[in-house]
């Protein structure tokens, strides 16, 4: 019995400093999440989970009113803490490169891969065997759904997650708890 995961990466968001779970969508943004809705209406799911984070709840928003099902939020699907002090754009790639290098590595007062990986992993399995055969949206983030898919198959990694858009979408089949097949339902 093959349970299916839609992992929707969250739409654009403005960044502003301070704000990691409250910003919201930006005009482009809210368009593309309309799109969202308009590729998954039909798929037939079943749950919506979603970090905690806005842009990850709002870029599903429109899908759970069209499903007419409501949201589900866990804490542990949140985007990873990548350092209690602010990274600069130059100093982003190189840290995140070591990151996937060595899952151990963080940032200071950051999570490692490993570490944010495991709890995320914790909650999508928890997920799969409460929803076996069903169809299930989460909404999240690009690191965070590049280290669920990861620890099911390790092809999924640092240059996956650069590939990747704001939004994207992932089908993803599973069997039990192997992950089977993959496929984008994203198009730009």
């Amino acid at each position: 019995m093959k349970t299916i995961v839609y992992m929707v990466r969250h739409a654009e968001s403005p960044y502003t400093e301070g704000t990691e779970r409250t910003r919201g969508l930006t005009l482009e943004g809210k368009v593309k999440a309309a799109q969202i809705t308009e590729i998954l209406k039909d798929e037939g799911i079943q749950s919506m989970i979603s970090s905690p984070y806005a842009r990850a709840i709002l870029t599903l928003e429109g899908l759970a009113a069209e499903l007419e099902l409501d949201i589900q939020v866990m804490e542990d699907l949140r985007e990873r803490h990548f350092s209690d002090d602010m990274i600069a754009d130059e100093e982003f790639e190189p840290a995140a490169k070591r990151m996937f290098e060595d899952p151990d590595y963080a940032l200071p007062g950051g999570e490692s891969n490993k570490v944010c990986q495991n709890r995320a992993v914790g909650v999508l399995k928890q997920i799969l065997e409460d929803n076996k055969g069903k169809k299930i949206a989460i909404g999240t983030h690009g690191h965070v759904m590049t280290l669920m898919m990861n620890y099911f198959d390790s092809s999924y990694g640092l240059d996956f997650m650069n590939q990747t858009s704001k939004p994207d979408i992932y089908q993803l089949e599973f069997e039990e708890m192997e992950l089977e097949k993959v496929t984008r339902l994203w198009e730009e």
